[in-house]
């Protein structure tokens, strides 16, 4: 259910803020505000937020030994072949593609496990304890549908993830501008780690208002402003 989305100035103000607790640059006054007075914000629907996390989860295992055989077939026998694309098919069948790209989606699976209310918090100083203990146990077999009756997801209202995705919005730019200087990041995490919990949180929300275009696929998020 789509609600109306939180004034955006006061969310760029509360993420200064925290920008500031943090002692990152922040972004110039006119950085690109995420959605606009009036428009309204809901999340994609819950089995595709699940979904999403269990193929990433999949294409990760894959760096670190899962046989590609292993993958497919739990893949068919979930029926979430659909639901990959492309560049993640390539990599999961045939290993083509840029390895730690794919190591990097620990991030992303953090975000939206955080949207889906199965980790506590997403702290942008450090990666969740536990986190993979809250995706699916591929090498016990664990099926999807097994999985979605042990996290019992409780997706976040929607506007709470519309501010955190300003905040990463946001930290994206803090952080690369410290890489940019060659200065240190705050706390565990790089500048790589916090684009892809933006990735995340902007691919799970779902904004309606005149400027937004109808929700893409996961390969087309923009990250580039």
């Amino acid at each position: 259910m789509a609600l109306p989305a939180p004034d955006p100035l006061a969310v760029r103000a509360a993420s200064f803020q925290e920008l500031t607790r943090l002692g990152v640059p922040l972004p110039p006054d006119t950085y690109p505000l995420v959605w606009e007075p009036g428009d309204t914000v809901e999340l994609r629907p819950t089995g595709e937020l699940e979904a999403r996390a269990a193929i990433l989860h999949v294409a990760m295992e894959r760096v670190f030994g899962m046989p590609p055989a292993e993958a497919e077939k739990w893949l068919d026998a979930n029926a979430l072949i659909p639901d990959v694309t492309e560049p993640e098919w390539a990599w999961i069948v045939d290993e083509l593609g840029d390895r730690q790209s794919f190591v990097l989606h620990l991030d992303a699976l953090a975000g939206i496990c955080w949207v889906l209310g199965v980790i506590k918090t997403l702290d942008p100083l450090r990666t969740p304890p536990r986190l993979m203990e809250s995706l699916p146990d591929l090498q016990g077999s664990e099926t999807f549908t097994a999985w979605q009756a042990r996290i019992l997801a409780a997706p976040r209202d929607p506007t709470v993830v519309a501010a955190a995705l300003d905040l990463h919005y946001c930290l994206d730019w803090s952080f690369q501008e410290l890489e940019r200087q060659g200065l240190p990041v705050p706390g565990e995490l790089n500048a790589n780690a916090i684009g892809q919990r933006r990735w995340a949180l902007e691919w799970s929300s779902v904004f309606l208002g005149e400027f937004h275009d109808p929700p893409g696929g996961w390969e087309e998020v923009d990250l580039s402003v």
